[in-house]
């Protein structure tokens, strides 16, 4: 069997392991990606959110991602029956960028393959891993090709960013059961024909349907639209017919898009998403780190995905090559709590959204600029700022402010248990 050496395998091409290879590249250190699938291929998390340009600044994919023309991202419209509120990633509490992408997601993920390559990093595709020996210094990873052949890869390091595939964690038994309850979404591309000029026509667009049901509405710069349902699978069951019927008998009953998209054309079979959710119970190890999807997905809602996959990767790729350098690298502190912290604050508004304290936030009469601000930070992906209070306390603040509004507005509290907060 043949036998190959790098510094730092990548096991997956999208985001995160693209963004780990092209870093790992950029400080002097040998890189290797492997991706089972052939590229391009279709994924979710086609709405990016600012945080993101940082780790492809970091990458030097920046100036490639530009030259695609996808359609730019300034901020974000939530929809509740006739509210309406909006956040713009200009005003905002935490220093950074304030605009980033739409696109599809085929055409960015194949775009960072290519720059990785232009780089200098190797990228395989159709590549299976088979085994993995983790057991000395050197690591070494059995794939297999397209055409059947088999080769060992040795490697100082593995940063795993199979996504849903969870390669490492599953051949290590570390996979964990998600702790958000299961949730389905379904969705297509269509084109959108009836766009409205300007800010409304570009915008990306989040429709409470009910209380734990939303529709994301995703206009990309080629004429196309991403549409999406997502929320408690017991909802699609009151619906009869294919996906396709589903989805527009569903948008049919939103008061805000029947017209935009009344006869559309669906450019595929919509695709189905479900019980989604899923983490792994370890997030490193030696000689290997997880990122991205691989280390967990939490939700669609506010699109913090990439943000995630890109950051995971970036940070992973730098630590393990101040490792490989001889550095000393704790892992736990710089790695896993540093990620596992902005995860947690993701955690506590994908909960808040869906039992609708947050919606009472978003969708209160009266708006409070600052804290406005506050969260724009937050949909942004600013969530390692420890100033911003609803970072800090957004275990208890987001519920205490629900409270408030609903008490104003003569309604009961937002969930059992909230006054011990």
């Amino acid at each position: 069997m043949q036998t190959s050496k790098t510094d730092i395998l990548v096991i997956g091409a999208g985001p995160a392991g693209t963004v780990a290879a092209a870093v790992a590249n950029k400080a002097g250190k040998k890189a290797r990606i492997i991706e089972k699938t052939r590229f391009p291929r279709f994924v979710i998390g086609e709405s990016l959110i600012p945080r993101v340009m940082d780790h492809l600044a970091d990458a030097g994919m920046l100036e490639a991602v530009n030259r695609m023309n996808f359609q730019k991202k300034f901020g974000a419209r939530f929809i509740k029956n006739d509210k309406v509120c909006e956040f713009d990633f200009s005003d905002r509490f935490t220093d950074g960028w304030a605009w980033t992408w739409q696109c599809p997601r085929a055409d960015f993920d194949m775009e960072l393959v290519k720059e990785a390559e232009r780089q200098g990093v190797q990228v395989q595709f159709e590549t299976t891993v088979t085994a993995v020996d983790m057991s000395g210094p050197v690591k070494k990873t059995t794939v297999q090709y397209a055409d059947g052949s088999t080769e060992i890869i040795e490697s100082d390091f593995i940063i795993d960013a199979s996504g849903y595939a969870r390669v490492l964690p599953t051949m290590l038994g570390t996979v964990r059961t998600a702790k958000l309850p299961p949730r389905k979404a379904m969705f297509v591309h269509c084109k959108d024909e009836k766009r409205p000029a300007g800010r409304e026509g570009w915008m990306i667009s989040f429709v409470v349907h009910r209380v734990d049901i939303w529709i994301w509405v995703i206009p990309f710069s080629n004429g196309n639209c991403s549409l999406g349902v997502v929320g408690n699978p017991d909802f699609f069951k009151d619906f009869e017919g294919s996906n396709e019927e589903v989805i527009r008998a569903i948008l049919e009953q939103d008061p805000n898009y029947r017209d935009r998209f009344r006869g559309t054309e669906f450019l595929w079979e919509p695709k189905v998403l479900e019980a989604y959710s899923a983490s792994t119970s370890e997030m490193y190890g030696n000689g290997y780190a997880i990122v991205g999807n691989s280390v967990e997905f939490l939700d669609p809602v506010f699109s913090s995905g990439v943000m995630f996959a890109t950051e995971s990767g970036n940070l992973a790729a730098k630590l393990a090559v101040r490792e490989l350098n001889g550095e000393k690298v704790d892992w736990k502190k710089e790695y896993e709590d540093y990620i596992q912290k902005a995860v947690e604050t993701f955690k506590t508004y994908v909960a808040s959204w869906y039992d609708g304290a947050l919606q009472d936030v978003f969708f209160a009469d009266e708006q409070n600029p600052k804290i406005k601000q506050q969260l724009s930070s937050i949909l942004a992906g600013y969530v390692w700022d420890m100033k911003n209070p609803w970072v800090r306390n957004h275990s208890k603040l987001v519920y205490t402010v629900s409270d408030m509004i609903r008490r104003n507005e003569n309604a009961k509290p937002a969930s059992p248990g909230t006054k011990e907060m």
